[in-house]
């Protein structure tokens, strides 16, 4: 099964084409100080859409991937890497075939997660992607909890947190995912050091609350609370297509306010608790993005990234960081993040503008 940019966010359209409702002013004169960026991170496609089907050689691998942990001084462009994805079907039944072994694409070894961890970059697997959603919806009807323990059986194995790509905007299974989500954290719980890799759970939303509105709701409403957590994080994913800084900032300020006006009402997430989603590659010519961070949409988003205020949850200003669709190769259409087009003048510029630790501190909690 193949996964292209379009196929992944097409649904996200909604969150693009509908109109949102601007940030607030802030009050003349108010210069808010900016808040460190804690997370900096790529998806990532392999060499096969999404696929990740057979096993490659390390060599290999850094022959089109080495500017994601050297940005031109030896120092990684991003502090986190999300391998993507896994089918939880056959996570779930730990299928093995000719692109599969005992469940996780043959491709995701433990060579190339040591090719990140070694360098300080942060490993995790993604489950799902809207490709995989009919599956998410079979996994969670069979048997959620056996594919929670499965999940973590699979990040202690390779050292990896999981991240909850689970893109059914009608009628999710959310006592299906409970259920996962219970199993998982009985094996790995709630880390706020982070040390533990394999204890690090997030979760994916929509760009803004205008999709997977039941999905945002739990999850804002219960498990990315900041007095009883149990999810890490959420990724605010990016929209259909590449958008403007302004756009992108409208989005993610419908999950800091909330959505009261919704019955039942989404609650307010604190910033805190979410990244915002930036493409690098999309369609057949660089975006800056990748190759010019001073025209960049990270750059331009920046001073609102550091710098959001709580609105109803959280205490401190600014969300955690930006989440970059996606390196190598996301699309059968396009250039993708390889050589000649790699991106250490965009995202590796921006990791030394920004300041990026690497490896990754402990998140802020509130």
């Amino acid at each position: 099964m193949r996964r292209s940019v379009l196929l992944v966010t097409t649904l996200l359209a909604f969150a693009a084409t509908t109109p949102a409702t601007a940030a607030p002013p802030r009050p003349a004169g108010a210069v808010p100080a900016a808040t460190p960026v804690q997370v900096y991170g790529a998806w990532h496609c392999g060499n096969d859409y999404c696929t990740w089907g057979s096993v490659r050689p390390v060599a290999e691998f850094d022959s089109q991937n080495h500017w994601l942990v050297d940005r031109g001084d030896g120092r990684p462009s991003v502090n986190l890497v999300v391998l993507s994805f896994v089918n939880p079907l056959a996570l779930l039944r730990q299928t093995t075939d000719a692109a599969t072994l005992d469940g996780v694409p043959r491709g995701m070894t433990s060579e190339i997660v040591q090719y990140f961890t070694t360098r300080g970059v942060r490993v995790m697997l993604s489950i799902g992607g809207i490709t995989y959603t009919d599956d998410w919806d079979a996994a969670l009807a069979e048997n959620p909890t056996l594919l929670g323990q499965r999940a973590a059986a699979v990040a202690t194995r390779l050292g990896v947190g999981i991240e909850i790509d689970y893109e059914q905007n009608t009628d999710p299974n959310l006592a299906g995912l409970q259920s996962f989500i219970d199993a998982y954290r009985a094996v790995h719980p709630y880390d706020a050091t982070g040390a533990r890799p394999q204890a690090r759970l997030t979760i994916d939303v929509a760009a803004g609350d205008r999709w997977l509105i039941d999905l945002n709701r739990k999850a804002t409403a219960d498990w990315l609370r900041t007095d009883t957590p149990v999810l890490d994080y959420a990724n605010a994913m990016v929209a259909a297509r590449p958008v403007s800084a302004g756009t992108a900032q409208e989005s993610w300020q419908e999950h800091v306010d909330g959505k009261p006006q919704y019955s039942p009402p989404v609650p307010p997430l604190a910033p805190a608790k979410f990244t915002g989603g930036v493409y690098i590659a999309y369609g057949g010519r660089p975006l800056p993005e990748c190759v010019d961070y001073a025209t960049s949409v990270q750059r331009a988003a920046a001073p609102y990234v550091q710098s959001v205020a709580p609105n109803g949850a959280g205490v401190t200003a600014g969300m955690l960081g930006f989440m970059f669709w996606a390196a190598e190769r996301p699309s059968t259409r396009g250039i993708g993040t390889v050589p000649p087009n790699t991106c250490e003048a965009g995202t590796g510029a921006g990791a030394s503008a920004l300041s990026v630790p690497v490896p990754m501190p402990a998140l802020r909690q509130s």
